[in-house]
């Protein structure tokens, strides 16, 4: 199953991210025909934020040693608790039925949008993605394609390379969850505000490049 999670606030045509991630269920859908695709877009349907209820139900899970989701229910308390389970274990559901995850994540101050850490921080629920029996990841094999967007340059080399803080922050988090580094794939265009951003004139010619680099990556990887 291919999971599409577009994360940007712009649904139009302004969107990067949007627009490559589209470009990667186009050339996916031809070569995989009818195969299971899913798309949550998290602009249009948000993710609620975790409340007490579901920290609480967490902390229980843990103590018990990280228990598999399908025995989370019986250690739910109270119906707070339960909401939180159910708005939960659908996404937890989604990710682990997934053979390949693509995110779009634009650029917010330097970081993810909240529509998309609001998501994170609801499926990474103790114990969700862990073997119960060897404690190894259930997400080894699984594929993540992120394709970022981004209106300045942090790129290597870049004055503000230091400001980023998406391209760690995703490494980390989906390390974490045990995908295997060769199956994270990091796409980012660069400069692509460069048409309403004054300081960044003269810079066009760079924004089209790396416009066509990140298409071309998001097309191969498709075709993968």
């Amino acid at each position: 199953m291919l999971l599409h999670i577009d994360s940007s606030a712009d649904a139009t045509a302004d969107s990067v991210s949007r627009r490559l991630t589209a470009d990667f269920v186009r050339v996916w859908r031809e070569r995989h025909g009818t195969a299971e695709y899913r798309h949550r877009d998290l602009a249009a349907a948000p993710v609620p934020p975790l409340t007490a209820a579901y920290t609480t139900l967490g902390r229980r899970v843990e103590r018990q040693g990280f228990v598999p989701p399908s025995k989370v229910p019986a250690l739910i308390e109270g119906p707070a608790e339960q909401r939180e389970w159910d708005l939960t274990l659908p996404l937890i559901t989604e990710l682990r039925s997934a053979h390949t995850v693509l995110l779009g994540v634009p650029m917010y101050n330097f970081s993810v949008p909240a529509s998309l850490k609001a998501w994170i921080d609801r499926v990474t629920f103790p114990g969700a993605f862990a073997d119960p029996d060897t404690g190894e990841s259930l997400l080894g094999g699984t594929r993540v394609v992120a394709v970022m967007a981004r209106g300045g340059g942090y790129g290597p080399g870049t004055p503000r390379e230091s400001f980023d803080f998406q391209t760690p922050y995703l490494k980390a988090w989906w390390g974490n969850l045990g995908v295997a580094p060769g199956h994270l794939h990091l796409i980012a265009a660069e400069l692509t505000r460069v048409d309403v951003l004054p300081h960044l004139a003269g810079l066009e010619h760079l924004a089209r490049q790396s416009l066509a680099a990140a298409r071309e990556q998001v097309r191969t990887l498709a075709a993968a």
